[in-house]
């Protein structure tokens, strides 16, 4: 099914089963809402839904979510259902969460239909409706920043009095571990590394003092023959006795010059390591080595894998006994400062307050008036708004500030405002969302607002005010209602119907946009239902003109 709806009031009929709730699942399912397998056509591997929104109105909370019309003005959205319960959404063709659709569906699409109206029973969506009415997201912003400080200081302060609870055992644990540590003397991070490098060389010394010594007298020093060195140094004189009679002896001669110089250098280099004092005696050194790399292995073991670790075991814990020793100053420091945090986020919490207040109050009177206008005359409802403070008169904070926000109504004179869920009937709670949606969509609602049987258990006469209202609401954003009013469905500016036909022996649903003669048809079927007769046709036809003029 594909639908170009209209500017303005539309209204969308048609008979029991015809598919009316199928659009509207589509349109939830666009603004974020819940999926299910059982929305998928049988015998199909995927659905598709995709909405178009034109002449998008720049919003803050588009503006703060990164999204932005295209060149004209559109944004697209796409989102696709799977067999296997998976749900992908594209917007402006860039693949999103779905948590992104749903922060940013409220600035296109609000959809209020009688499971919606349950969130007015909800007051924790009371705030949310009062704030989206007072503008607080400036000063909210600001609270949060000192509330998140709040929140830290208060688990800080938390954390050490547990920890000094149990002071007396754990300081005594870590003044262990430091003194088990210190007693090592680390220092050097690759000492372990170091002594297992000795220690294979002590292990070793009798293999390395026979071939470093054959080495050294090979290449370097013999007394008991001549060594490499002193051969090629022979060697070198001898081809310079020849230099008057062979002009490349020079040459040759200087070349094992070089190779003298080199080989003596690794005979004098090999003696210095095998002299070098670092094994003067190899079995008491030993015992000393093995008995230093247990020591670091025991600490290892309990306190990281490598010396680099165990030193910063020590500092953490050195830091930690620290805090504990003077816990009780820390405890004090943490309290003042929560003292002085809770005195930022009191003088924010009323502004806060302020504003809902006044808001409470502006927004009571408007609904109130709009109720009376559809017939509930008599009911006055109430936004209380009321700051929250424990048993010792200490203000409560929490993430929106400290006002408790319920929406109250009195159906009745005389009578004391009562929660909705206690007084209102199921029309009286169409009504009331009506209200409630016709005030709050003139402060940063919904480009399109639709209303599913927005009508239900309600009276004719009451019907015909419902959809005035619609219409009025529809002067400001697009409108899209579906109905089984015909006084509601008299006053749209667009007509939609929508048809169950069977293809090939499936149902198929499609929708048709009704001229003249075909909304006198649909109303009349409305007003009649199976057998529509001419007086009822003449009775839809005058709804129609009286509501154009």
């Amino acid at each position: 099914m594909s639908v170009d709806f209209s500017n303005g009031f539309t209204v969308i009929t048609g008979e029991t089963g015809a598919g009316k709730s199928v659009m509207i699942d589509a349109l939830s399912l666009i603004s974020g809402g819940k999926s299910a397998r059982e929305m998928i056509r049988n015998g199909e591997d995927s659905a598709l839904v995709s909405a178009v929104f034109s002449d998008v109105t720049p919003s803050p909370l588009l503006a703060e979510a990164g999204i932005t019309p295209d060149e004209n003005g559109d944004i697209e959205i796409r989102r696709t259902l799977t067999a296997d319960g998976r749900s992908t959404v594209k917007i402006g063709g860039r693949t999103v969460p779905i948590s992104l659709l749903r922060e940013i569906a409220p600035a296109l699409l609000s959809i209020q239909s009688q499971s919606e109206s349950r969130n007015l029973l909800d007051a924790s969506f009371h705030l949310q409706m009062l704030d989206e009415y007072a503008d607080t997201e400036s000063v909210l912003e600001e609270y949060r920043g000192v509330y998140s400080r709040f929140t830290t200081l208060r688990t800080s302060l938390e954390s050490l009095k547990n920890s000094l609870r149990e002071k007396n055992m754990l300081t005594d644990i870590l003044r262990y571990q430091l003194k088990e540590i210190d007693s090592a003397k680390l220092s050097d991070p690759n000492e372990d590394e170091k002594l297992t490098v000795l220690r294979t060389k002590i292990k070793n010394i009798e293999r390395i003092q026979k071939y470093s010594g054959f080495v050294y007298h090979a290449l370097a020093q013999n007394d008991k023959g001549a060594s490499a060195a002193v051969l090629l140094q022979k060697s070198a004189q001898a081809l310079r006795q020849l230099a008057d009679v062979m002009p490349e002896a020079e040459e040759l001669a200087a070349r094992l010059d070089g190779y003298r110089y080199e080989i003596a250098d690794i005979g004098e280099t090999v003696y210095a390591m095998l002299a070098d004092g670092e094994v003067t005696n190899p079995e008491a050194q030993l015992n000393t080595l093995e008995a230093r790399l247990s020591q670091i292995e025991r600490l290892k073991r309990k306190y990281g894998e490598t010396i680099a670790d165990i030193l910063s075991f020590r500092k953490e814990t050195a830091a930690k006994l620290s805090d504990m020793e003077s816990g009780e100053e820390k405890i004090a420091e943490i309290e003042s400062e929560i003292l002085s945090v809770r005195r930022t986020l009191a003088g924010i919490t009323s502004r806060i307050h302020d504003k809902r207040a006044a808001a409470a109050e502006k927004i009571g009177q408007l609904i109130s008036e709009t109720l009376a206008y559809l017939d509930m005359p008599k009911v006055r409802f109430v936004a209380d708004v009321r700051r929250q403070f424990d048993a010792s008169g200490e203000e409560l904070f929490g993430p929106c500030g400290s006002d408790e926000v319920t929406f109250l109504i009195a159906t009745n004179p005389g009578e004391p405002p009562m929660p909705l869920g206690k007084i209102a009937s199921g029309g009286e709670m169409s009504r009331v969302m009506l209200a409630l949606q016709s005030v709050l969509n003139s402060k940063n609602g919904a480009q399109t607002v639709v209303f599913d049987e927005i009508d239900a258990g309600v009276s004719g006469g009451t019907s015909e005010k419902i959809g005035l209202k619609l219409k009025e609401i529809s002067q400001a954003v697009q409108v899209l209602c579906v109905t089984h009013s015909p006084q509601i469905a008299s006053l749209a500016d667009t007509h939609l119907r929508i048809v169950k036909t069977v293809t090939d022996g499936r149902a198929e649903s499609s929708v048709e946009t009704l001229d003249a003669d075909g909304r006198v048809a649909e109303i009349a079927r409305i007003i009649g239902g199976v057998s529509v007769t001419e007086t009822q046709r003449d009775a839809a036809r005058e709804m129609i003109q009286n509501n154009t003029q």
